[in-house]
């Protein structure tokens, strides 16, 4: 619901007197909302609109969110790739991208600087798209409660392709791992034999 403010405060952004006001709202110059008790209260989007002030249209503000998991695929032209196809996307859709957010780690890691900015930014509401290749670009476990979270905030995520790409087998791989590893450590301890075997046998099954 939009904010609706008091004729001292309207005044007090407009630098005009209170009889000035009520001089525009006979007028018809303003539009003026009557309380209950029939008191003014003047939206805000009114006041910017006399300042000159232009409201943006957030739902059509997007920011853009690639991310690969490893150096080596970001040398390869990944990342790259990824931002010129959803930038491709967006302009499509006549989105205007507010930010290219990218990250360099494992859809496991939750301690992503791009992905913090990107929750930042979602917060402040300061876009109602956020725009991915593939669901596992911002997670991989877990996307509904991002889009349950983001929708709740009036952002919706745009996934754009729908068949993973070839080279997402590796990534899969090291994810796979990273798991194992996390709940073998947990278990046995990280320099217990156990976990040692335990990891190592992993890796053998899925690298061969």
């Amino acid at each position: 619901m939009e904010r609706l403010l008091t004729l001292k405060e309207a005044c007090r952004l407009l630098g005009v007197h209170p009889n000035t006001l009520r001089k525009w709202d006979k007028q018809g110059k303003i539009r003026v909302v009557r309380t209950v008790g029939g008191r003014r209260r003047i939206p805000e989007s009114e006041v910017k609109r006399l300042m000159g002030i232009k409201e943006i249209d957030v739902s059509r503000r997007a920011a853009i969110y690639v991310r690969v998991s490893s150096h080596d695929q970001k040398q390869k032209g990944d990342l790259e790739r990824q931002k010129q196809h959803l930038l491709k996307y967006a302009r499509t859709r006549n989105y205007e991208v507010a930010a290219i957010l990218e990250d360099v780690a494992s859809g496991l890691d939750e301690n992503r600087k791009g992905l913090n900015k990107l929750f930042n930014m979602v917060d402040r509401r300061e876009i109602g798209v956020v725009i991915v290749s593939f669901k596992d670009r911002l997670t991989r476990f877990g996307f509904k409660y991002l889009e349950r979270y983001f929708s709740s905030h009036n952002v919706k995520i745009e996934v754009v392709d729908v068949e993973e790409p070839k080279d997402v087998h590796q990534e899969l791989v090291e994810d796979l791992i990273a798991i194992v590893s996390s709940f073998a450590g947990k278990l046995y301890g990280l320099r217990s034999h156990k976990y040692k075997k335990v990891v190592k046998g992993v890796k053998e099954i899925v690298t061969n």
